[in-house]
């Protein structure tokens, strides 16, 4: 495996309708310790990597970061293409060995190696219109078909160890993860909530009440059904009808504790 350049790993997405705007995503690394508070802030923004003389931030910065921010709850503004997966991997250890609280705000981009910040985070929130994307592992080789072998071989244990990390957070089986890996997979905001990788998406409703999953999802035996068939008719019947008692469906509704409109509600 040899060093990979910048124009190269631009290459590598599928999806090239984006690689002109996170071209010009503007290189920044910026920590700040708030003592008064116990927070550091630190901004990311750009190539994540080695080796791209200059272009980009290490995980040996990340570190630094962190040895000087002590026990500090730390706040991560991020807006990266990605770069280098074995510098992504060793930010997401040390961000997950970290002793106090990690954030993570993506501003606008979290793809590639980025994406794994969002799995070192105690709490990811996806900024409004941001998106993160995952993808398969690539590297550049020259050689035989020996070292080719090689490669690829490396490239596999890599992209599982990478999955992994992924499995962490998502609500979703690894085959699932897996395909999305392989397909390349871009997630909006809301989307990036829904799997699992993030835990809020600004401007949205994360909060909307569900229905209780035992009364939307379970299913009414014949004599529930048969005491709301009963309840309608005795709604329906004119006021000058006696309405015909039904001790059975008073007893149901009220061990239920949701009212016969809820148990209609769920006989679909």
């Amino acid at each position: 495996m040899r060093n990979m350049s910048k124009e190269d790993f631009f290459k590598m997405f599928k999806n090239q309708s984006y690689v002109e705007q996170l071209k010009e995503i503007p290189q920044k690394f910026n920590v700040v310790h708030n003592e008064e508070t116990k927070t550091t802030n630190i901004t990311i923004y750009g190539i994540i990597g080695y080796s791209w003389f200059g272009e980009s931030f290490s995980a040996t910065d990340i570190d630094n970061a962190l040895n000087e921010a002590g026990t500090n709850d730390i706040v991560i503004n991020l807006n990266s293409p990605g770069g280098d997966a074995f510098a992504g991997i060793a930010i997401y250890n040390r961000l997950r060995r970290h002793e106090g609280k990690v954030t993570v705000h993506v501003d606008g981009w979290a793809c590639s190696a980025a994406s794994l910040f969002l799995a070192a985070a105690d709490e990811t929130i996806m900024g409004l219109g941001s998106m993160t994307m995952i993808h398969p592992a690539s590297s550049v080789a020259w050689g035989t078909k020996t070292d080719m072998r090689k490669e690829a071989d490396v490239l596999q244990e890599l992209e599982e160890g990478i999955i992994d990390i992924y499995m962490t957070k998502a609500n979703v089986s690894r085959e699932e993860i897996r395909q999305m890996v392989d397909a390349e997979t871009w997630f909006s905001a809301k989307r990036a909530v829904e799997i699992g990788f993030a835990n809020k998406a600004e401007g949205t409703d994360n909060n909307e009440p569900n229905e209780p999953n035992n009364i939307v999802n379970s299913v009414l035996d014949h004599d529930q059904k048969m005491n709301i068939i009963n309840e309608l008719k005795n709604t329906l019947k004119p006021n000058n009808q006696q309405q015909e008692p039904s001790p059975t469906s008073t007893t149901t509704v009220v061990s239920k504790g949701n009212g016969s409109f809820n148990l209609l509600k769920k006989w679909r």
